[in-house]
């Protein structure tokens, strides 16, 4: 009885061994066939894409921006927008401009994002190439030895064992090596099976790359068309003498309204920076009394005395004190920058029969248009004459305007410094071409700007 169920098992045993046997040479055959990819074997972790949020965040403003240019597109159609003034057109026409220039911006910043995730998922195949390196390794290295020692090997285990128990512990232990030979081969195969789905996301990413770039090309020329369109409402406008005209005393009531406003606007930052200072001297008074009733001479003296200390009541000259109107920037010393590089298509002076209160800086759509000195700003507005316009105010009672952008960057109440991004560049309002119209003002009177520039 015994004597059968020991023969019974080596027969199991040696059926094992003999088909293990049979598959090896498959299996091997399957190895070699299996491509060694270059990348090294690298251990990693799944890499969290924050670019893809921002791109799903991007695409959600791109949406709202088909919406309202859906709302804007509706006006124009409307049997309304034909008994409007040009101006009145020219500033709908103006909205969807805009609103396709940050359609324009939302796809760049898109691509943008899409290359930083183009980089992480191009890293994510590097990792999952090199873990299946290794697996791959550990798979060559296990069919090799098997190659080597094989059938032998297992008739060895077998045929050595010294009494029934050491048998059975020596099946056991064959079972558990092929186990881990099979647990090696699966490794192997979800490490490819990875990476060739890493690979095909990455594909795929790059096909959405092309098509945003392709939109990316339609939107320009969309654009192009959009600005024709604008400039030659103006250019007919302006053929047209008797509505010139009309034109011409539109515009100097307007850009009178506007010099108005900003006069007003500098007068009430002067007060309310004169109660600043006011509170900050009060301030200051109190701490020094409060030092003095404590007896300390000598730290009486030195708060009394720092120099320091008065520089932070507002009068400090060198122009460094945010929204300080006493403080010049500039004190018509020449010191300003040119607010966007390009050519004077206009200068200050008599143009046409009328008189033109700025310089007009040619440069391309979407341009970065930049405040020409420190200062704060007092306005950021929209009016038919000037389109978008930006005001600010270096004190001593210099103000600059920049007019006719695209958009605005900053808002009223912004201290910026020299060379600060204020907008983009356009043609809004009374625009023939992309340009920034550049005032200066001093004490409320426009002067040439021209002698301000360096």
């Amino acid at each position: 009885m015994f004597r059968n169920r020991l023969v019974k098992i080596k027969s199991a045993a040696l059926a094992m061994i003999i088909f293990f046997s049979l598959i090896t040479p498959t299996i091997t055959g399957f190895a070699d066939a299996l491509t060694l990819n270059e990348a090294p074997a690298v251990n990693g972790v799944q890499i969290i894409n924050p670019s893809q949020s921002q791109i799903n965040k991007l695409r959600a403003e791109k949406k709202e921006y088909e919406r309202r240019k859906t709302e804007v597109q509706e006006k124009i159609d409307a049997t309304g927008f034909e008994l409007q003034s040009e101006l009145g057109k020219k500033e709908v026409l103006d909205e969807r401009i805009l609103l396709t220039s940050l359609e324009i911006e939302n796809i760049n910043e898109t691509i943008d994002q899409f290359y930083l995730l183009i980089r992480e998922k191009e890293y994510e195949v590097h990792l999952a190439q090199g873990r299946e390196e290794t697996q791959l390794q550990k798979y060559r290295t296990r069919v090799r030895d098997m190659e080597e020692n094989g059938i032998i090997s297992y008739l060895e285990i077998i045929f050595d064992s010294t009494s029934f128990s050491d048998l059975l512990a020596r099946l056991d232990f064959i079972v558990d090596i092929m186990r881990s030979d099979e647990k090696t081969y699966s490794n192997l195969q979800a490490a490819r099976t990875e990476t060739e789905a890493i690979k095909a996301d990455l594909e795929e990413t790059k096909d959405e790359l092309d098509i945003e770039k392709e939109q990316l090309d339609e939107k320009k020329i969309e654009l192009d068309e959009q600005l024709k369109e604008a400039h030659e409402m103006i250019l007919k406008l302006e053929d047209d003498i008797e509505a010139e005209q009309a034109l011409y005393d539109l515009l100097v009531d307007e850009e009178e309204r506007v010099q108005n406003a900003i006069n007003v606007a500098v007068a009430a930052l002067r007060r309310q920076q004169a109660l600043d200072r006011q509170r900050r001297e009060r301030e200051l008074q109190r701490q020094r009394e409060l030092q003095g009733n404590t007896g300390n001479t000598a730290n009486n003296n030195t708060t009394g005395e720092n120099t320091t200390g008065e520089n932070t009541t507002g009068e400090n000259t060198t122009g460094a004190s945010p929204g300080n109107e006493n403080n010049s920037g500039t004190g018509g010393t020449g010191q300003f920058m040119w607010p966007m590089n390009g050519p004077i298509l206009s200068r200050f002076g008599p143009r046409s029969g009328r008189m033109h209160s700025g310089l007009d800086i040619g440069g391309p759509h979407g341009a970065s248009v930049v405040a020409a000195e420190s200062g704060t700003v007092i306005t950021v507005s929209h009016q038919q004459s000037y389109g978008n316009y930006v005001a600010i105010s270096h004190g001593n009672g210099i103000t600059t305007l920049y007019a006719h952008l695209t958009s605005s960057s900053v808002k009223r109440g912004d201290y910026v410094t020299r060379g600060q991004q204020i907008g983009l560049n356009g043609s809004t309002g009374n625009a023939t071409a992309p340009h920034v119209h550049f005032e200066v003002s001093v004490n409320g009177t426009r002067v040439n700007p021209e002698p301000y520039l360096s």
